[in-house]
């Protein structure tokens, strides 16, 4: 008769800590993922307001230059 094994939901031991280096390395590569996504909603933001300032600026420009 083979002895019977109980099993927990519990980890514990080595892959206890396997186990929380996992999730904290997902959540690292979450975090990053989300922190790149943002950072080109950024660059995006930016490029369209720097868009709008050359076409104020050559605007502006272009009235400056023909009232000379």
């Amino acid at each position: 008769m083979t002895p019977i094994t109980e099993y927990t939901a519990i980890p514990k031991g080595v892959n206890t800590m396997l186990l929380y280096e996992d999730l904290a390395r997902s959540r690292m590569r979450e975090a990053e993922q989300a922190a790149s996504k943002l950072r080109l909603v950024r660059r995006l933001t930016a490029a369209k307001r720097w868009n709008r300032v050359s076409k104020w600026a050559a605007k502006h420009a272009d009235r400056a230059s023909s009232s000379l």
